[in-house]
């Protein structure tokens, strides 16, 4: 279905809804292109490919080739909405660094990044706003409108906008705001952090409604949205509502997710199985995961995407000592391209419960995975423990998305070389019990034993081959999600929530440009700056404080 949903996204590219991000209407390129008018024509279909139009801001730079981006990014790839919310989630942290010189990338993991332009910070800002502007474009044109269908598109078209301002809200705190109401010709203004909250918390319980149009669970063909995302990313919501408002929602959290958690998903019985090659047509894969961000080597190919976690962290050595771990055939290669730079540093390893460590290794992964935590996939043979930004041979490589499937293919050396198939797990089932055991632990003033809670984490490490504690606390709750959803790109937001990120108690190597990270960051840091052309361009906006 996800090649469906993206060969409709091309052919949906007559729908020159371009951005003018300073006053959210849309206007087309050029004398040839079609206006919104006249694209949307009445029909199911035209409806359809609008939607799939709205899909396709999440996974593609351009309506031409992987080469050429479609907003003012240099390098298209870099322009990916999904790597660089990857990047600014995880490189901002102990998670992931890179020893490219890239300037973006330098000014994320050093935590000096400013108002001026910076790509990461610029793309996820921008594509996020260009897709509200094509569902309030969406949901205009479609207004009044009698089709059979077209009331579950309009849902899932407003689920998508309430994920981009769930983005928005985390990363920026405070963007412009409009929906399809307060469009056309007037510059949008900001409403503030917890009215966007508020607004985020009533357009998701709405969709929820029976009547909203959106579909149930397993209704709607795989990766469209459905109940079950807007249940999982209100859930999201609420366990950071303290953050975003100053008032916790802890009950909320807690039966947000279990409501999410009772609407049929099921655990992947393979950890590894979520993050291959074939994850979004793998059934034991596709039970767990709520949402995700579909790629496909044919329709959506991309130097972003998951392509970006195949290619970037590995090398030739280390992919093929990890192939020959595997079983794989000697000088079989891990992963296509293998472009050598993201690393993880050792504190954030050491977040694993892993047996026979040896940094004097000369064979192997560096460590006896067969009796460690088996959502460790990284590799430090030939590394010094010390990450090192100058060297690529420092800290731990990971491995975690590589070019393997589920059926024992692997992509190395075939016409697909290049890009990844994998969807990106935004949102799955393990996250809705990591969730509930958090809630219910602060609620419970910070240690719990409590029966449902112990059984959702209990679940997650039977999967990884480690035994459970005998009681829950918040530290090895936060260590828990380091373990379960590394690169997944939650580790800045989860931070934050603990009062982590800009505290000096929880240094990590470059943290505030200092080597060994004892420093702390001032506050402003928890959130971006509005990028600079919007500032420059709208009048009605205010920069983040710091900026």
């Amino acid at each position: 279905m996800k090649k469906i949903i993206y060969s409709l996204a091309i052919i949906a590219s007559v729908l020159t809804l371009n951005s003018c991000l300073s006053d959210l209407d849309t206007l087309p390129l050029n004398e040839t292109d079609k206006t919104a008018e006249q694209a949307y024509d009445g029909t199911l279909e035209s409806y359809e490919k609008g939607l799939a139009y709205i899909y396709a801001s999440f996974s593609l730079v351009s309506q031409n080739d992987p080469g050429g981006s479609d907003i003012s990014v240099p390098d298209a790839g870099q322009s990916d909405l999904m790597r660089q919310y990857m990047i600014l989630n995880e490189a901002s942290t102990d998670a992931l660094k890179c020893i490219w010189g890239d300037s973006y990338m330098t000014g994320i993991q050093y935590n000096t990044w400013t108002a001026a332009n910076n790509e990461a910070i610029i793309a996820v800002y921008t594509r996020c706003m260009v897709t509200v502007t094509r569902v309030n474009e969406f949901l205009k044109q479609t207004s009044g409108g009698n089709v059979d269908g077209i009331a579950g598109l309009r849902a899932e078209a407003r689920l998508m906008r309430a994920f981009a301002y769930y983005l928005l809200i985390d990363l920026y705190g405070n963007p412009p705001f409009a929906t399809e109401d307060n469009v056309g010709g007037a510059v949008p203004t900001q409403i503030g952090r917890t009215a966007l909250f508020e607004w985020i918390e009533t357009e998701l319980t709405e969709l929820l409604a029976s009547d909203s149009g959106l579909s149930d669970v397993g209704v709607v063909a795989y990766p469209r949205v459905n109940k079950g995302v807007a249940q999982a990313l209100l859930t999201r919501l609420y366990l950071n509502a303290e953050v975003y408002t100053g008032t916790a929602r802890w009950e909320d959290t807690r039966d947000a997710a279990a409501k999410t958690i009772a609407m049929g998903y099921k655990l992947c019985s393979n950890y590894e199985e979520l993050f291959m090659q074939d994850n979004g047509e793998n059934s034991n894969a596709r039970q767990e995961l709520i949402f995700t961000i579909a790629y496909d080597r044919d329709h959506t190919q991309s130097w972003g995407g998951t392509t970006h976690l195949v290619s970037g962290s590995m090398y030739d050595n280390a992919s093929q000592a990890v192939a020959e771990q595997l079983g794989l055939p000697t000088g079989t290669m891990l992963n296509r391209e293998r472009w050598n730079g993201y690393h993880v540093s050792n504190e954030y390893v050491e977040n694993f419960e892993l047996e026979g460590v040896d940094w004097n290794a000369t064979t192997g992964l560096g460590f006896d995975r067969s009796k460690s935590d088996k959502r460790a996939f990284v590799y430090n043979v030939g590394h010094s423990k010390e990450f090192d930004i100058t060297t690529t041979q420092s800290g731990w490589v990971c491995w975690k998305y590589n070019s393997r499937a589920s059926d024992g293919t692997v992509y190395s050396n075939d016409t697909y070389e290049k890009f990844s198939s994998i969807d990106f797990p935004v949102i799955r089932l393990a996250e809705m019990y990591m969730a509930y055991a958090e809630a219910v632990t602060r609620l419970a003033g910070g240690t719990t034993t409590d029966a449902t809670a112990m059984g959702y984490v209990k679940a997650l490490r039977d999967r990884a081959g480690v035994s459970m504690p005998s009681s829950l606390n918040l530290d090895f709750l936060l260590q828990e999600r380091a373990r379960e959803f590394m690169w997944e790109g939650q580790r800045r937001t989860d931070l934050i929530r603990y009062g982590y990120f800009t505290s000096m108690s929880f240094p990590w190597p470059y943290k505030g440009n200092i080597p060994d990270g004892k420093v702390a960051l001032p506050s402003w840091r928890t959130i971006y700056p509005i990028i600079q052309s919007e500032i420059t361009e709208n009048p009605n906006l205010v920069q983040n404080p710091g900026y």
